[in-house]
């Protein structure tokens, strides 16, 4: 008997939220806001309201903040209460379970074995990643999860090596982070109630921000980055700049979607601070491109100017959202 907890979506004709379909300079963010993005979608609610936190990112030495929506956030938008999920016996009998009860299960799993990473991770590399699995058929061996930007299915050997159902007792195993998210309690909110929410809790991810510009930090570290990525290679440079320039660049170009939603719905004035939001994100993805190039062909570098211009956005984007959520 096939169980679902949204209802019996087909990834064949699953239509993606507009922000996983419009040409967007970063196609996708991160494996744990994007599968979000698309929960909220297929649920029938509006997921822009949930990325104010994006404008309290920073830069944590060795990273930028790898951003996530927050539990509390979710449930005051949406009427979504999230749990951890102890594994205590199989992961497929948990999941029976809570689908079963109507609540979508997320867990941190093994890209190796999703099929819609074909190219990049599928049967290639061991990558943790986040997917929300929204149906299970246990006899036919068959998974619908939510995944970066869209919905698919896997099947057979993937379903088997997913559960781990051919070593389930394995002793060397750590069972990754697991949730659950019920789905009982939906608030469908109308679009200018739901935008006052979510300007509160933008004002509270404001508070949280940088009380110094961390592109100004970023820029201090960056050049010193580029010399021994150099040595290391390209491999290791696209790792890098996912954990960097990828999260700060993908931060705010959902930012600048966030912002123009509230200025539709009157909640902010300023129409210039969405296009500040794209100025980072653009340049971010300038500054990966041109670095890849540097580390390929090993040429000195310097890009103080463009992260200069930057952390001048940035000082814009801030100054002028604080005036609004002060007035």
């Amino acid at each position: 008997m096939k169980l679902n907890c949204i209802g019996p979506l087909d990834p064949t004709t699953y239509q993606q939220h507009a922000l996983h379909r419009s040409e967007k300079t970063w196609p996708e963010t991160n494996c744990y806001i994007d599968v979000w993005i698309e929960i909220i979608h297929a649920l029938k609610l509006n997921p822009l309201a949930m990325l104010g936190m994006v404008f309290s990112i920073d830069f944590e030495g060795d990273q930028w903040t790898f951003y996530k929506p927050p539990h509390e956030d979710l449930h005051q938008l949406y009427g979504i209460d999230i749990q951890e999920l102890n594994i205590w016996h199989s992961l497929l009998n948990h999941s029976i379970e809570q689908l079963r009860r109507g609540r979508m299960v997320l867990i941190e799993t093994d890209a190796y074995y999703l099929p819609d990473t074909a190219g990049t991770d599928y049967k290639r590399k061991h990558t943790k990643t986040t997917i929300g699995i929204q149906s299970i058929d246990a006899t036919q061996r068959v998974m619908g999860y939510f995944h970066n930007a869209s919905y698919f299915e896997l099947r057979a050997d993937d379903f088997v090596n997913t559960f781990r159902l051919d070593r389930p007792l394995d002793p060397d195993h750590m069972p990754f982070l697991a949730e659950f998210a019920r789905l009982d309690r939906l608030k469908r909110t109308n679009e200018s109630d739901l935008a006052t929410i979510s300007r509160h809790l933008l004002a509270k991810h404001f508070a949280r921000r940088p009380q110094k510009n961390p592109l100004r930090a970023y820029a201090d570290t960056y050049n010193k980055d580029m010399d021994w990525l150099k040595k290391a290679g390209l491999a290791t440079f696209h790792t890098y700049a996912f954990a960097t320039l990828r999260q700060l660049g993908s931060a705010f170009e959902i930012g600048a979607h966030y912002l123009r939603w509230l200025i539709s719905l009157e909640q902010i004035e300023r129409t210039d601070l969405a296009d500040k939001c794209d100025v980072i994100s653009q340049l971010s993805k300038s500054l990966l491109l041109k670095s890849a190039r540097v580390v390929n062909t090993g040429k000195p570098s310097d890009f103080s100017s463009l992260l200069g211009e930057m952390a001048e956005a940035w000082d814009h984007i801030m100054h002028h959202l604080g005036n609004e959520l002060n007035a």
